[in-house]
This record gives C-alpha cells, sequence and structure tokens, in this order.
C-alpha cells in the first residue's frame, strides 16, 4: 500500500514532463550518495553539524561528570515569609505555634518540617519564629513587623 504525503499539489504532478524533476541528472537522485551516505556514514565529517544540534551525546559526551548520591544531597524545605502569614491558622491547629498574651505568635518551623525561611511577602503581625536558618531579608521584614527570629537548631 502506497502512502500519500498530505500537501495540496504534489511536486511530481507540478513537474510533469520534466523528466528529471529539478535534479539535474538522473543519478543525482538515486541511491545514497544524495543523503550523504548509508547508515550513520559521515557523523564525523560532512554529518557532523546534525550531531552536534540533533544528537550531542552520540560519542558520550553527555555521560561525564560525577553526580553526587542521593544520600548526601538534602533538600532544603523552604517558605517566604508571606506564606507563613497565610498558614498561621493551620500552623496554630497542628500545634506548631502557639498565641502568647501579649499579641505575638510563636511560631516553630523547624517542628513544621522547614528549614529555611525567606524575605518574599509582607510581615503584617508580630511574630517569634524559631528556624534554622533564615535570609536577611526575612529576618530584616520579621523585626520590622515588632518580632523577632531565632536561628539555630532547637534540638542540638
Amino acid at each position: 500500500m502506497m502512502r500519500t504525503i498530505p500537501r495540496r499539489r504534489k511536486k511530481s504532478r507540478k513537474l510533469r514532463g520534466y523528466r528529471l524533476h529539478g535534479y539535474g541528472q538522473q543519478r543525482q537522485h538515486r541511491r545514497s550518495g544524495r543523503r550523504g551516505g548509508f547508515g550513520k556514514a559521515g557523523r564525523k565529517k560532512h554529518l557532523w553539524t546534525w550531531v552536534t544540534a540533533y544528537w550531542p551525546d552520540y560519542f558520550g559526551r553527555g555521560r561525564r561528570g560525577f553526580k553526587r548520591p542521593r544520600a548526601v544531597t538534602r533538600e532544603v524545605r523552604s517558605i517566604n515569609v508571606g506564606e507563613l502569614e497565610k498558614l498561621l491558622p493551620d500552623l496554630i491547629a497542628l500545634g506548631y505555634a502557639q498565641q502568647h498574651e501579649n499579641g505575638k505568635i510563636e511560631v516553630n518551623l523547624e517542628e513544621a518540617g522547614y528549614d529555611k525561611l525567606l524575605g518574599r511577602g509582607e510581615a503584617r503581625k508580630p511574630l517569634i519564629v524559631k528556624v534554622p536558618s533564615a535570609s536577611d531579608n526575612a529576618v530584616r521584614k520579621i523585626e520590622e513587623a515588632g518580632g523577632s527570629v531565632i536561628i539555630g537548631k532547637s534540638g542540638a
């Protein structure tokens, strides 16, 4: 069964009566010389630009280097100041935050599973945040709102 290319007018219909269909001599459109050789011929010569563009690790160049094992790498779970404000009711309900009489809310982010406090967003409430590490921007925003940040491992 012969398949057709989906196009409106085929080139062969347009070129009826022109014996060579625009390819010069008859042998120029036959066999493998037209496409640069059979199979993988020319990958280090005239098809090198194709290799670099479409198959860069063909000669093993993509498998170099060193990948750190999963046991050594550790994912840092972080939370922004703005997200912390939104999560306060949930943190209080789960017992990771307590409300004091003076209006401040004490939040233990280490127990909640967070490693770092980042500074995106706005701090409106005075918070006392216990966290293993925090960015300078986050500490500044919490302190401007009337709170404080306690940095360090609580279990150590």
